[in-house]
């Protein structure tokens, strides 16, 4: 295998041409991977496929990788891209359904009426292009790829984040994120047949993030989105537990060293879990061309910040064109 570097922008690419079995133009799968607030690049990634006349055939998602990844088989993507753009932390907020019972603080019935109200509702077989959205089933850690029923009940069973979003039951399992198991579905394209897969990882660079680096100035609507979300968490507490949990700690943290907040360790843990899962997975399920955004610099929370990660999605395709052509 040989890689590709560019600009600290990694390509990877396996050295042979792929042709389909028929001869004819190979079918192509695209893998979106996991990332939350950093999904918002795989619209990047699509627009700039598709101007290049690179159409999948075959569209694999987890967690935001499975919303984007819908919004594309519905035809609703420039829909969606026009809201996330336009989208202030105000209007994420309101998308936060906060409530204490239900495994998770947030229940995701807005995000599914978001999507119904956007026009990605249909049964999935009943779409042209292939798709399917990896979930795992919480009590055997098994990975699901959803393939039938409609399509945004795949995608919030996908997105149910651990610590943000409640599980969701599906013909009798409990079933949580997708990128507990396979963070960037590879074999799930391979499976549905595939010729020539593209593979979008947006974990590649994420350790040490909030640790290791300053914080950006966007990072303050960041926390204004986090700080939102507490707050309605807040104010389902009775008032003296709502009172002790706001409560500076009797320990304060050296001058200089400032502690982690529940973000920011939720944030980091799931970093840690998704880069280690990925890099074992494409060690064993390598694509024909995997496609690595440089979105380091946006959290987990920040959906605001969506123009930037578009725009970083399609300067990723941009520069991986010479090697998409050689395949197809």
């Amino acid at each position: 295998m040989r890689i590709f570097l560019s600009r600290q922008r990694r390509l990877y690419s396996a050295p042979v041409r792929v042709v389909s079995e028929d001869g004819q133009r190979p079918r192509v799968g695209l893998a979106l991977g996991s990332g939350s607030a950093r999904g918002w690049s795989h619209i990047g990634v699509i627009d700039a496929l598709t101007e290049a006349g690179i159409e999948p055939d075959i569209v694999c998602g987890t967690s935001m990788g499975a919303l984007i990844g819908a919004a594309y088989v519905a035809g609703r993507l420039s829909a969606l891209r026009q809201w996330a753009e336009a989208a202030t932390w105000r209007q994420i907020a309101r998308l936060t359904d906060v409530r204490l019972s239900g495994g998770g603080l947030i229940s995701g019935r807005l995000i599914v009426t978001f999507l119904r109200n956007l026009g990605i509702s249909e049964p999935i077989e009943s779409y042209t292009a292939r798709y399917a959205a990896v979930a795992t089933e919480l009590a055997t850690g098994r990975e699901v790829w959803l393939q039938t029923g409609p399509i945004h009940d795949a995608v919030r069973a996908s997105i149910a984040l651990p610590g943000i979003f409640s599980p969701v039951r599906v013909d009798d399992r409990w079933l949580v994120d997708g990128g507990i198991s396979n963070p960037v579905p590879v074999s799930v394209c391979r499976a549905l047949g595939a010729d020539v897969i593209i593979a979008v990882n947006l974990n590649g660079d994420l350790l040490g993030r909030r640790f290791s680096e300053p914080e950006p100035p966007a990072a303050t609507e960041s926390t204004r989105v986090s700080g939102e979300v507490v707050r309605r968490l807040l104010s389902r507490l009775p008032l003296p537990l709502a009172r002790k949990a706001t409560e500076s700690p009797a320990q304060a943290p050296a001058e200089g060293q400032p502690a982690p907040g529940y973000f920011d360790v939720l944030t980091a843990s799931i970093n840690i879990m998704q880069d280690h899962i990925t890099r074992t997975r494409l060690a064993g399920e390598p694509p024909h061309v995997m496609l690595v955004p440089r979105l380091r610099s946006i959290g987990l929370m920040e959906f605001h910040r969506a123009p930037e990660a578009i725009a970083e999605g399609r300067a990723c395709v941009e520069q991986a064109l010479p090697t998409l052509r050689r395949y197809l």
